[in-house]
């Protein structure tokens, strides 16, 4: 075929071998092309499988809500937000794909799907990368990060989403770096690239499926944690005197709100407690028995669950103790050992073991709001006693009494735009400063309003204000001031309704421009 002048007949056997060899290419192409289409068919029906493994999981989350919403609503939240962050990436990359295959006339002939030029030109025409290529690198971090927001707790997770869904540079094998649009997508037949495509809502899925598989994991794991363990007393009797040895055992309780019964069987002292004694409410049993007379009292039955469709029975036997009759009033005061004078003083006032109504306190100035609340505005003198006198269910009365101290309330402290130790500003804003009054360091939450001070500048007479700011007269003389000069407001009045407050603490300010 080379070299020397060829006649007619051995330039025609040229030309037919040289045919010959690209219908053997033509034909291998469309062997590839037809290997993709098939490729991408199988990878759409998988996908079409895992979306039903999905929704069957999403289905039986939300029956597991249903039944157990303390457990598993939270879980079904994060469940629904990880289906919605898939399926928006999934259907976006369908769209794409519909766009592709409706560059020719049958989606289903991948003999003509050979042309790279369609993501070529929407991905990177002129060697640039488009907007509708930005939207595709943006639409898979967007994915790979609101996925990753959802399960932000598991490092594992996060990895997986990194590696699958970065859009990074890539080295190919000629040690040159190509940016992921060029090495994924450019210059390949449109079927493969279509190919990919599925490829990649592939990836979403079994990513999908995998987090909701972690989700249930871990809601497993959890229920079986130790942080869902709490410690009991187990001991042979509930009271003990002074010289005994306690024997009591300290055993593990698991915490379940969603464990309740099938049905209850107690007894109280050997009588049997009716629907009215007791109560299920969060996984315990709350019991609404008296306590009867004085000593040990036996708690004894069963708790009945279902397990399997069997009837489990669990055994109870527990024991608790009632006090005899209280002697002694618990007296307090909320805000300190002391009450104020001129302020109301609130107090709680009760006798151990009796009830609120069965209690009643007596003093001057003292008034009861309700149950055990009451309020203390006391009068002249430096001491006050409160008397307390309790009846018993016996019929018995009982009595106490305690002593309290009366002070007067403090001197509150001047303040210059809240400040009021070496305070420093300039001209402009000490001009327009609000002065105020506070007891600092006081219990009682109680707000004097200044009504007036004497504003004094150094060489200058003193000038009367009235209100909280410095009228005009006191704004010229603070013009004439000299920069280090203390300025200082004196006699601040304060009012506080219904009570005689004290004269306020002065507040010196340097000038500092």
């Amino acid at each position: 075929m080379a070299g020397g002048k060829q006649s007619p007949r051995q330039k025609m056997i040229n030309l037919m071998y040289l045919v010959f060899i690209a219908m053997l290419a033509l034909n291998m192409s469309k062997e590839v092309l037809n290997a993709f289409g098939l490729l991408n068919v199988s990878i759409e029906e998988s996908n079409q499988v895992a979306t039903a493994k999905n929704q069957a999981a999403m289905a039986g989350l939300d029956q597991l809500a249903a039944d157990q919403p303390e457990k598993y609503a939270p879980l079904k939240v994060k469940a629904e937000q990880v289906d919605k962050i898939s399926k928006d990436y999934f259907n976006y990359l369908e769209e794409l794909k519909n766009d592709m295959e409706g560059t020719v006339a049958d989606p289903n002939d991948y003999a003509v799907m050979d042309k790279g030029d369609y993501l070529d030109v929407r991905f990177l025409e002129g060697g640039k990368v488009t907007s509708d290529g930005q939207k595709f690198l943006d639409e898979m971090n967007k994915y790979r990060s609101d996925m990753q927001a959802v399960v932000d707790d598991n490092p594992t997770l996060k990895s997986e989403l990194d590696k699958k869904f970065t859009p990074e540079d890539v080295t190919n094998r000629e040690g040159v770096t190509m940016s992921y649009l060029d090495y994924n997508y450019k210059g390949y037949p449109l079927i493969a690239s279509i190919a990919k495509i599925t490829l990649l809502q592939s990836e979403v899925k079994n990513t999908e499926a995998e987090v909701l598989s972690t989700l249930l994991a871990g809601q497993l794991k959890s229920e079986v944690s130790m942080d869902n363990y709490t410690t009991l007393m187990e001991s042979p009797k509930s009271a003990y005197y002074n010289g005994e040895t306690f024997d009591g055992q300290i055993v593990l309780g698991r915490k379940d709100a969603t464990l309740q019964p099938k049905r209850v069987d107690l007894k109280l002292d050997g009588r049997k407690l009716n629907d009215n004694q007791y109560t299920i409410e969060a996984g315990r049993i709350v019991l609404k028995v008296g306590a009867g007379s004085p000593g040990d009292h036996k708690i004894t039955g069963a708790l009945y669950f279902d397990e399997d469709g069997e009837e489990k029975e669990v055994k109870v036997e527990q024991s608790f103790a009632t006090i005899p009759k209280p002697n002694s009033a618990t007296i307090a005061a909320d805000k300190m050992n002391v009450v104020y004078r001129g302020v109301p003083n609130p107090m709680t006032i009760s006798f151990a073991g009796v009830s609120g109504n069965n209690v009643n306190a007596s003093a001057p100035g003292l008034k009861r709001k309700s149950g055990d609340s009451y309020v203390m505005s006391p009068g002249s003198g430096k001491t006050v006693k409160i008397n307390v006198t309790a009846k018993l269910s016996t019929g018995e009365t009982v009595s106490d009494s305690k002593e309290f101290r009366i002070k007067n309330l403090p001197r509150p402290t001047g303040m210059v735009s809240k400040a009021y130790e070496n305070v420093r500003k300039t001209r402009s804003n000490l001009a327009i400063s609000t002065v105020s009054a506070e007891f600092l360091d006081f219990d009682f939450d109680l707000t004097p309003r200044v009504t007036g001070f004497l504003f004094k500048v150094p060489g200058q007479p003193s000038i009367p204000v009235s209100g909280t700011k410095l009228n005009g007269t006191a704004q010229n003389a603070l013009k004439r001031a000299r920069k280090g000069d203390l300025v200082q407001f004196a006699n601040i009045k304060a009012v506080l309704p219904g009570v005689n407050v004290k004269s306020v603490s002065d507040v010196t300010v340097e000038i500092t421009d």
